[in-house]
């Protein structure tokens, strides 16, 4: 990979949209720290790609406020996002 890639994979983020803090905990493990189960040459490989909620307060703050109120009001009813910060928060100290 070249090293403007290498720049951009650097940058990225994964944001979530789940409801379930114990799975988005599985998942921001395996992106930040490694799948070890997986049989390839990324196994256990540490990505370190920092993982948010859709719902958490950085992501909230650049999503355009029509977007915001179409596609995240309904979610942002139902998902108890405290749990989900959390966990993502945690896995984010990790880095």
């Amino acid at each position: 990979m070249n090293f403007e890639n290498q720049g951009i994979i650097k940058r990225l983020a994964v944001v979530l949209g789940n409801g379930d803090a114990q799975g988005a905990e599985v998942f921001a493990e395996t992106v930040t720290q490694g799948d070890p189960t997986y049989a390839g040459p990324l196994a256990g490989v540490p990505l370190k790609i920092p993982v948010y909620h859709v719902l958490e307060d950085e992501v909230m703050a650049v999503v355009p406020e029509k977007l915001r109120e179409e596609r995240l009001q309904l979610s942002s009813l139902v998902i108890d996002v405290e749990p989900m910060r959390q966990v993502l928060q945690a896995s984010r100290e990790k880095l």
